[in-house]
């Protein structure tokens, strides 16, 4: 690349409209929007600083032949987004210090560019941009302007410093990877069809009032306010089960330690109110689900809005590096990693996502990665044979649960054997594995002795994964105090390197765990890491965990990287790919996707992987 250019622009904010209360999308596509100015700096020239009206700073950017180099921001989801959609100018390539701090420091670490320029002693940054609030460019004097214009070259004297150092060993898929992320947002494809979610938002509302006017009637309230207080409250929530004769299921509080009711939609013991054997139960608590949590409702709202104030079109916010262990996140208050899938009417968000004219959406699947990454990496080889000759691994320990043949017709017993071969490779306990099989569907109702006793042959057959297990455990201990260790490989293959800065994944990045020390207070624990939501418990079937998701994530972005040469990808939930092709393509872009989805990465050549797809006129039904 010949030439890097760093920009931050500033913009007007007051106290109702800014980044605090709005999402970048809403905040750009806002009438109130307006670029006060912006610094701009090509490799280590100095830094210049512009301010006018739009027509004159369109102008000023033009000079600069963007669109043939690579574009540096710190939080380039704000800076890319207004140079596209605003001046409509497109860079090579998109660069995000945030994105590239989070990556190297991991997620728990401060990513603003004040802190960030503090840890590397970059010089400080300017407070000027206080004085600005509530003033539009025609209200700033002179030497206002030159004040800010001050502020914002610094910001870009930091931004390009932090880049110089972040990028010296950055893994070079990683800055693709990166780019690719914010074109999903600031160049878009997938539309919305603002039709299909009217209708869908009138039938929820009805349904809502509908219910609510049966409560009305049956609980002799007045308004459906009264109902809503009723039922939101879960002292009166629980004041009307014991009403009508019904056991308040009750919970140990994890922050208090005390008794309290247990009425959260997730609580066990709310779950089994909601299957009680009489209906008018059960329509209480679907009330209270549906007047308590808006979800379905506010997430409708929030696509139809979207899609109006962007002609349609549907920006994908995602967060490079969301989570600890790489993946992405959902970002702007809009999660497309979690759009609902089974219920048929609540899937009208998925089905109301659209390709472009004359195009198909493909959703490409890898199967089970986590379950074969978890047993290669520990040398479970008679399990890593059976993913290899394509046998059914979910139905085969189900056989040997329930000592007969067990098939995909058996869906419950191989929802079992799925549930333990996905949850116990972890060091999942009984407990939360009863939970968990009565409370995802298809539903299995197991006892106390049933789930031990998964647990136990769980672990008899697989003795290699509990082996890395407490590998993991000792990993931890050397990491907490690291002395004058040398770095040394976990599990079976060479691919995780331990040393004191924490676990070294393959792409080089680090799963890091800052300030780990032994858990002195007596929970389940052997070891806390500080996070940015305080301390949190780590132990070797958790470190697994994270190993073995974060090579899933490298393996699933490796995968978006060569799909993207010929077919852009438009979003990647979990271990999906989601891309769009023209029509005319269809089943010669899914069987490209595919067979580079079933391809083995170069520092796990014997993984082996395999994918399941398709392709569909909305994202539903791909």
């Amino acid at each position: 690349m010949k030439h890097f250019i760093t920009i931050d622009f500033e913009t007007f904010y007051d106290s109702g409209y800014g980044l605090r209360k709005y999402t970048t999308e809403h905040y750009i596509r806002d009438p109130q929007f307006q670029v006060i100015g912006f610094a701009i700096k090509v490799d280590d020239s100095s830094t210049k600083w512009y301010s006018g009206t739009h027509e004159e700073l369109q102008e000023v950017l033009n000079t600069y032949n963007i669109h043939k180099c690579g574009l540096v921001a710190h939080n380039m989801q704000f800076d890319g987004t207004i140079l596209a959609w605003i001046f409509n100018i497109i860079p090579e390539v998109y660069i995000d210090t945030l994105s590239m701090a989070r990556a190297i420091h991991g997620t728990n670490a401060g990513g603003s560019l004040a802190a960030l320029s503090k840890l590397y002693q970059l010089g400080e940054k300017g407070t000027e941009v206080l004085d600005a609030k509530g003033k539009r460019l025609e209200d700033f004097l002179p030497h206002e302007l030159h004040g800010y214009g001050g502020y914002c070259k610094n910001d870009v004297e930091l931004t390009a410093k932090l880049f110089i150092i972040l990028q010296k060993n950055f893994p070079a898929i990683e800055f693709k990877l990166i780019d690719l992320t914010l074109r999903m947002f600031i160049q878009p494809l997938l539309s919305v069809d603002d039709g299909l979610l009217i209708t869908r938002l009138d039938e929820v509302k009805t349904e809502k009032k509908a219910l609510l006017g049966t409560l009305m009637n049956k609980l002799k309230c007045d308004t459906e306010e009264e109902v809503r207080k009723k039922l939101a409250s879960n002292k009166q929530f629980a004041e009307l089960l014991e009403d009508f004769g019904i056991e308040v299921p009750l919970k140990i509080s994890p922050t208090t330690d005390k008794e309290t009711y247990a009425l959260a939609k997730n609580d066990l013991g709310f779950i089994e109110l909601c299957e009680h054997e009489d209906g008018f139960i059960q329509e209480l608590c679907a009330v209270r689900l549906g007047t308590k949590s808006t979800m379905e409702e506010s997430r409708i709202e929030r696509f139809i809005d979207i899609g109006s104030r962007n002609k349609g079109m549907l920006p994908i916010p995602l967060k490079y590096y969301g989570a600890h262990t790489g993946r992405w996140a959902g970002s702007d208050k809009v999660n497309f990693q979690n759009l609902p899938s089974r219920d048929v009417k609540k899937k009208a968000l998925k089905n109301a996502i659209l390709p472009p004219d004359d195009y198909v959406i493909l959703n490409v699947d890898s199967s089970q990665i986590e379950a074969r990454i978890l047993v290669w990496l520990a040398g479970q080889e008679d399990v890593v044979e059976q993913f290899r000759k394509g046998e059914d691994v979910y139905s085969n320990f189900a056989s040997k649960v329930y000592n007969k043949k067990i098939d995909k017709r058996n869906k419950v017993e191989r929802f079992v054997g799925k549930t333990c071969i996905l949850g116990l490779g972890y060091g999942t306990g009984w407990k939360k594995l009863q939970h968990t099989l009565e409370t995802q569907p298809p539903s299995a109702k197991l006892s106390d002795m049933e789930c031990q006793n998964l647990v136990k042959v769980y672990r008899d057959l697989n003795h290699e994964v509990i082996d890395l297990w407490k590998e993991s455990d000792r990993a931890l201990e050397d990491i907490a105090v690291w002395g004058n260790k040398e770095p040394y490989y976990l599990g079976k293959h060479k691919v995780l390197r331990v040393s004191k800065e924490g676990i070294q994944l393959p792409n080089s990045l680090y799963l890091r765990y800052p300030e780990l020390e032994k858990d002195v207070s007596g929970a389940r624990s052997e070891f806390v890491y500080k996070s940015r939501r305080g301390k949190v418990g780590i132990w070797g079937g958790s470190v697994v965990e994270n190993v073995v998701q974060a090579l899933a994530r490298i393996v699933i972005g490796e995968q978006m990287i060569k799909i993207n040469a010929k077919y852009r990808p438009v979003l990647t939930v979990h271990d999906a790919v989601v891309c769009v092709a023209p029509r005319t393509e269809s089943q010669e872009a899914l069987d490209f996707i595919m067979k580079e989805m079933s391809i083995p990465p170069e520092w796990g050549k014997d993984l082996p992987i395999t994918c399941e797809g398709g392709f569909a006129d909305n994202y539903g039904n791909c």
